[in-house]
């Protein structure tokens, strides 16, 4: 994807970055995205968007699940 197409999906980028980000790439976009567009983000993640550590770092990190409690992943399912 080029640059010019990425800006064109932030929603995409951000996701990206929640993922596969380090540290400082998560620390940065929590503060420039913030938490409503974070909680968000997720609730309508696509198939295949997190892996299942991210998945659950994330809903732990913005307190949408207590312990234990982390909702599947989005999965295809195939009729």
């Amino acid at each position: 994807m080029t640059p010019e197409e990425a800006v064109a999906m932030p929603v995409r980028i951000v996701a990206q970055v929640m993922d596969i980000g380090d540290y400082d790439d998560v620390q940065a976009v929590a503060m420039l995205a913030g938490d409503e567009y974070l909680r968000a983000l997720l609730r309508r993640a696509e198939i295949g968007q997190f892996t299942p550590r991210s998945w659950a770092y994330w809903h732990y990190r913005l307190g949408l699940v207590a312990p234990d409690q982390v909702p599947t992943m989005p999965e295809r399912i195939l009729a």
